[in-house]
């Protein structure tokens, strides 16, 4: 059947016989590749049922695909060469020149999947863009954005594609790796006449009651982290801080909470908050203000004045 496919180019196309062998192979290694591609997709997915993990699989086919698809290619298109290392030097400096984007995007994707600075699921900020990373490709990673317009850090609803070179020019910041949790801080302000000690005492419990668990939690994942990096924290559980201003005295409530449920920490909180100084006539927030003062007597002087001339 090959003699006669290749009769048939030879007679319509007027191709030379070397080169309708070299296509005859190709089409036949791509089929075969294609093929076995979604054969190994089509028993990944009947064998696992968890996103992540379909996610992971799929693209290390795609990736073995297209590796074998090169190897496949190589070989039937390049004839001989005399020095391997004269072929890799010309077409690695061919590749530098025109085409270094590309490859310093590849360079930065081998770089991600060896040294893993984030993996998919992962919340990151980098070079001033923050999102939970969604994919990792050959050339770009995708994140699903947060913050921006948005005030809290809760998605936008945009889809951002990030060149994969660019974790070699940007600082890169993981809110998950390692540790898993972040500290936040609320921060409220009570009168100088207020009850602060009484506000500050409210504010401990009611922290401790969002955080008490969460913290826990949170000694285990830090001794985790500490097999890998040099993290430590000698005290995980929540605080809050006393400090003066210019127009009141400033409760800082510092806590540990997950990164994708900071929001939501801040809402049950500041809730609670709300819901507990009512209770209290004397507890008051302070706010910047201003005050005039009248001197009755200065004032009186004046209109007697006004009444001689």
């Amino acid at each position: 059947m090959a003699k006669e496919i290749i009769s048939y180019f030879q007679e319509n196309w007027q191709l030379p016989p070397e080169l309708q062998y070299k296509i005859f192979y190709t089409v036949v290694a791509v089929l075969i590749l294609v093929l076995l591609k979604v054969v190994a997709l089509k028993i990944v997915f009947n064998r696992s049922q968890e996103v992540k993990e379909r996610y992971f699989w799929k693209n290390s086919v795609n990736n073995t695909y297209y590796f074998l698809l090169l190897v496949f290619l190589f070989n039937i298109w390049v004839e001989q060469v005399e020095s391997l290392a004269t072929l890799v030097g010309l077409v690695g400096a061919g590749l530098v020149i025109a085409l270094q984007a590309p490859v310093m995007n590849i360079a930065g994707w081998i770089f991600i999947v060896i040294r893993k600075p984030f993996d998919v699921g992962d919340r990151i900020e980098i070079n001033g863009v923050a999102g939970d990373v969604i994919d990792i490709r050959f050339f770009q990673f995708t994140i699903n954005e947060i913050g921006n317009w948005v005030a809290a850090d809760q998605s936008t609803g945009r889809i951002i594609h990030i060149p994969n070179g660019e974790i070699f020019k940007s600082t890169q910041a993981n809110y998950d790796q390692g540790f898993s949790h972040v500290w936040d801080e609320l921060s409220l302000r009570v009168t100088f006449d207020s009850d602060w000690k009484k506000a500050k005492q409210l504010c401990e419990k009611i922290v401790n009651e969002h955080a008490e668990e969460l913290s826990f939690s949170a000694k285990r994942k830090l001794l985790e982290a500490s097999k890998k990096f040099m993290i430590f924290y000698s005290n995980l559980t929540p605080y809050v801080y006393t400090s003066v201003e210019d127009y009141g005295i400033k409760l800082t409530m510092r806590y540990l909470t997950l990164p994708k449920k900071r929001r939501v920490a801040q809402h049950e909180i500041w809730e609670d908050i709300l819901e507990t100084f009512q209770k209290y006539d004397n507890i008051h927030y302070a706010y910047p203000s201003q005050r005039i003062y009248f001197d009755s007597q200065t004032e009186l002087g004046k209109h007697d004045g006004n009444k001689k001339n």
